[in-house]
């Protein structure tokens, strides 16, 4: 028995291959349609496919693909590297189907690699490391069965994914990659998707770096927050947008007005080509308050405002959301003592303050906080009028005198001299301390040099206290003249208390005193001083003899005035 076997095409050597005949080649090309069909329709219309562009629109670029309904394209798969279209009607284009969309159109994808047809294409590819188009067949350990002509393995780490349901969805998908391992004789190829999607990524970034314009106005995505500011994804590049630049007003940190994923309208401010740095703004987009504030804020008008910092200096308010004054240190009291900003105001509270200087070009505004309150010296006469009894505490002691605080921006002064009534003060540590409290008769009150004299001896009991305490007006009293005017004499009534004496308008002949008088004196002094507190008359001569110095006569009491400490006489 002789058997046959029957080898396939495929197996016979190239030399012993049969010659196709017409008929066969018929065959062949209707096989081919056939399976072409088939693979068509079981594979989704993944296949490549030669169309024409019938318009273009703002979104989309509408290709004929031969089939009964037209294919859609993103527009901006057509746009250069300037940001201008190199599409038009009546362009042949090379696209693949991926789907539907809800309208009907086929979804298309323009296709700009081919995809090898044998191992020399997969060689060259190889070689010259061009990207190749395969289609996703399949999961399998470790990663994808990829066909690109032959059957090829995407790691995959190599996937460009990193989801098993991710890697799962590729399948069916046609993909772009290039070859990293090629080996004829095994038939073993492998593939990366990533490295093309890289490339693909570094390509659009260079293209939306390159569109970019200083002054322009664009969108973002926050995508990270720093202490400094924001990173805003301009559609595959980064810009800063830095804290000093989010708002007119200051803002503590970024994640006050920003949060991640945030979408997000900015202006370009400034584009570094060489360190590849974008500079964004955010306020930029508004007017800047300080363009008006000249007009807004004129001196001498009284605003409200909250205060945002206290520094060594002063203080800065916040007017409006952008435009912030600063309060010096010495107008924020009147108060002459050393004192501190914070002493006086704390972040977060409301003051009022006058406006007392304005230059919108230099961004500052000048405040004060102690002219909204008011001048106390304005009032310090009406306060403390002269002849008035005050209390205060020590402030501060110097060799001239003490200083004495009256209240808010107020001192009076005490000289050395107008301590003590009893004993030579040298310096008023003698008798005083700083931060005792004391009280003083107000002496002056003189706004223009804005100073308040004091004194403290003046409300020491005198001799002249006493005396006006153990008389009235009416009594009779004696004294010895000591000095005589055209209409009045001076009257000693004890040691050292003297009281004025109005005179007569027509006195009788006055007598010059001389020697008999200081005789007089001399011999009548122990009367008169036992006579004194006793307000009896003592005629040294008669009552009708003319007044002359150093005569011991009797008076009349017409005024007593304690706080003056005054006494007025007339003669019996």
């Amino acid at each position: 028995m002789v058997y046959c076997r029957t080898m396939s095409p495929k197996s016979l050597p190239i030399d012993m291959a049969p010659q196709a005949s017409a008929e066969d080649s018929s065959f062949g090309e209707i096989l081919s349609e056939f399976e072409g069909s088939h693979r068509h329709s079981a594979e989704g219309h993944k296949e490549s496919r030669q169309g024409t562009v019938v318009a273009v629109s703002s979104e989309s670029v509408f290709v004929d693909v031969g089939l009964k309904t037209e294919g859609i394209i993103p527009v901006e798969e057509f746009r250069g590297a300037s940001g201008d279209l190199e599409i038009k009607a009546g362009d042949q284009v090379v696209v693949s189907i991926k789907g539907r969309s809800p309208e009907g159109y086929y979804l298309l994808s323009k296709i700009r690699v081919e995809r090898p047809k044998d191992w020399s294409g997969l060689e060259a590819a190889f070689a010259e490391k061009r990207s190749i188009v395969g289609t996703v067949t399949g999961v399998i350990k470790g990663g994808l069965s990829v066909d690109v002509g032959v059957r090829a393995f995407l790691p995959a780490s190599r996937s460009g994914v990193r989801e098993l349901a991710e890697l799962e969805a590729l399948t069916g998908q046609e993909i772009v990659c290039k070859i990293i391992k090629l080996d004829v004789a095994d038939e073993d190829v492998v593939v990366d998707r990533r490295v093309v999607l890289e490339e693909e990524e570094a390509k659009a970034r260079e293209q939306v770096y390159a569109a970019l314009q200083e002054g322009a106005v664009v969108r973002g995505t926050v995508r990270t927050l720093t202490d400094f500011g924001a990173f805003i994804d301009l559609g595959g590049v980064d810009g800063l947008l830095h804290v000093a630049d989010m708002a007119w007003a200051r803002v503590g940190k970024p994640a006050d007005l920003l949060s991640v994923g945030d979408p997000i309208e900015v202006k370009i401010l400034k584009v570094d080509r060489d360190s590849r740095r974008i500079s964004l703004g955010l306020k930029q987009l508004s007017p800047d308050p300080w363009s008006l504030a000249s007009e807004k804020y004129k001196v001498a008008d009284r605003v409200r405002g909250k205060v945002t910092r206290v520094v060594e200096f002063g203080a800065f308010v916040e007017l409006e959301p952008g435009i912030e004054g600063l309060i010096r240190l010495f107008d924020l009291t009147w108060s002459k003592k050393s004192i501190k900003a914070n002493d006086v105001v704390k972040p977060g509270e409301l003051v009022e303050v006058v406006v007392l200087n304005v230059s919108g070009a230099e961004r500052r505004i000048g405040l004060g906080l102690k002219q909204a309150l008011g001048d106390p010296w304005d009032e310090a006469a009406n306060r403390f009028p002269v002849g008035s009894v005050v209390e205060g505490r020590v402030a501060n002691l110097a060799k001239f005198g003490a200083f004495v605080e009256l209240g808010e921006g107020l001192e009076g002064m005490i000289h050395v001299g107008d301590l003590s009534a009893e004993k030579r003060i040298n310096h008023p540590q003698e008798v005083l301390k700083a931060g005792e409290t004391v009280r003083a008769l107000v002496l002056e009150v003189d706004r223009e040099k804005r100073r308040i004299r004091l004194g403290i001896k003046q409300l020491q009991p005198t001799s002249a206290d006493e005396y006006i305490a153990e008389h009235k007006v009416g009594d009779i009293v004696s004294g010895r003249v000591v000095d005589l005017r055209k209409q009045e004499a001076s009257v000693e009534l004890g040691e050292g208390l003297m009281a004025p004496c109005a005179l007569p308008k027509e006195p009788k002949k006055v007598q010059e005193a001389a020697g008999p008088a200081s005789a007089d004196v001399s011999s009548l002094s122990a009367m008169l001083a036992a006579k004194w507190k006793q307000g009896k008359t003592v005629n040294a001569e008669s009552s009708r003899e003319p007044v002359r110095a150093g005569q011991i006569r009797s008076f009349r009491i017409t005024g007593l005035d304690p706080a003056q400490k005054r006494i007025e006489l007339e003669l019996v």
